[in-house]
C-alpha cells in the first residue's frame, strides 16, 4: 500500500467519520497525517513507542481543507497559495495542533508552516 493510499479514507468506511474533521478557522490548514509502517523493510516488526515517534515527527501529509483566510494575504503570499486541498504536503516537522479521530492522527497547521508540495513522499527521510 503506498502513502497516499494510507491517506485517503475509504469513502464507505469512513464517510460518517469524516463528518467529525474540524472545519479549520482562520489561516489553518487541516492535515492528514501517514500511518506508521509496522515493519522495517527487512521485516522486523517495530515496537509501539517507535511507530507513536515516527507519527509525531512526521513531516508529510495530504491537505484536507484550508481555512477561508489561508492564502489570503497578498502581501505575505504574493504568488497565491502554497498548496491546495488534496495536496501531499512537506511540513516542519512537530507542526501544528496534533489530534486523532478513531485512532487516525490530524494536524491543524499554520497556512506559513507548508515548506513545499511532494508527488511521492516513498523515500523520504528525516535526518
Amino acid at each position: 500500500m503506498s502513502a497516499a493510499e494510507k491517506l485517503d479514507p475509504s469513502e464507505d468506511e469512513n464517510a460518517e467519520k469524516a463528518k467529525q474533521l474540524p472545519e479549520p478557522k482562520g489561516y489553518k490548514i487541516l492535515i492528514a497525517m501517514p500511518g506508521a509502517e509496522e515493519m522495517t523493510e527487512g521485516g522486523i516488526i517495530k515496537a509501539a513507542v517507535t511507530r507513536q515517534l515516527e507519527e509525531v515527527g512526521a513531516m508529510y501529509g495530504m491537505v484536507l481543507k484550508l481555512g477561508p483566510d489561508a492564502y489570503a494575504d497578498k502581501k505575505r503570499f504574493p504568488n497565491g497559495p502554497y498548496c491546495k486541498e488534496g495536496e501531499l504536503i512537506l511540513m516542519r516537522s512537530y507542526s501544528g495542533t496534533r489530534f486523532k479521530i478513531h485512532g487516525k492522527e490530524f494536524r491543524l497547521i499554520n497556512d506559513d508552516s507548508v515548506e513545499a508540495v511532494i508527488d511521492d513522499p516513498r523515500g523520504l527521510e528525516k535526518i
